[in-house]
């Protein structure tokens, strides 16, 4: 059972629990994958999902996850909600808990957010991203299709490729896979590397070519513009020459090696449509995994309400 009522980041979580969520996601993908995706797990329940910040595959995936489980959701734009008026973070969370809400999903443009929210609630908070810091749920999909591919996680070389400093999916995949027992490389230009990331266990490449050498898993970045001030690199074109992933690339990862990416894609920058497309690509296996996790992780919380609170 987890520890916590909250899913906030994997840095805090065990080895332990990250295992337990992936055992769980095996037993919700049968679901997912069976001819009727409908359980009365979590009958009775309800989520809302907020968010702070543009999302399509974060937020109809914890969507789904809910009603193939027998909750009810509901989906609170920022936009047209009461934040507009004034409303703090911890005002939305109390009138939500006033409101009975079992599960809360935040995405929020400020590191810490999520954290802060939890504080001020009795509904379970999960992170759907909250700055540069994590985005838990990713990470735990992305070990999820590596674990699916290989059978483990301890042992293998994962490379992380990109915008590396802006890129709360590569903090958590840190975490996580550093838990998990595999070595991470990651490699970007020089204004997107974050400082002293090495450490926190990241093996920091010279080259693509080093980062990539006999990798199990190669892991594209989006780009993150939206958080950043201009300048980091001098065109997309340049960008996509010396750091994006391309089939020549490819060709010093294992031969059985998988190609990741948490999306959107920018195609032609940080991976090339031949590898987006290719048969190494697993990134649409990625996105219903994503369903499977955060299926397994509404469960699993579950189980901790009814036995704590």
């Amino acid at each position: 059972m987890l520890k916590n009522k909250d899913l906030l980041g994997l840095k805090d979580c065990t080895a332990e629990e990250i295992y337990e969520i992936l055992d769980t996601a095996e037993q919700m993908k049968k679901l997912l994958n069976s001819d009727c995706k409908q359980s009365d797990m979590l009958r009775g329940k309800a989520l809302v999902t907020l968010f702070y910040e543009n999302s399509t595959r974060t937020r109809s995936s914890f969507e789904l996850a809910a009603k193939y489980l027998g909750a009810s959701e509901v989906n609170i734009s920022v936009a047209t909600s009461s934040v507009q008026k004034g409303e703090t973070l911890i005002d939305t969370g109390e009138t939500l808990d006033a409101m009975n809400v079992d599960y809360i999903v935040i995405r929020h443009p400020m590191a810490g957010a999520p954290k802060l929210l939890s504080e001020h609630v009795k509904a379970s908070v999960l992170n759907g991203g909250d700055g540069m810091h994590e985005h838990p749920t990713q990470a735990l999909l992305d070990m999820f299709t590596v674990r699916e591919k290989y059978g483990k996680i301890e042992g293998l070389k994962i490379a992380i490729l990109g915008d590396i400093k802006h890129s709360r999916v590569a903090m958590s995949n840190l975490f996580g896979l550093k838990k998990l027992g595999a070595e991470v490389y990651m490699y970007a230009p020089a204004t997107m590397m974050p400082k002293d990331i090495d450490k926190l266990g990241a093996h920091i490449a010279k080259s693509r070519e080093e980062a990539v050498e006999g990798a199990d898993a190669v892991m594209g970045l989006r780009i993150q513009l939206e958080r950043q001030h201009g300048g980091l690199f001098p065109s997309l074109s340049e960008y996509a020459k010396y750091y994006g992933v391309n089939d020549a690339v490819l060709k010093y990862a294992k031969k059985d090696a998988i190609v990741l990416h948490p999306g959107p894609v920018n195609r032609g920058v940080e991976l090339t449509p031949q590898v987006i497309d290719g048969e190494k690509s697993l990134i649409l296996e990625q996105v219903k995994n994503g369903v499977a996790v955060r299926m397994a992780l509404l469960k699993l919380l579950g189980e901790y309400r009814e036995a704590h609170l």
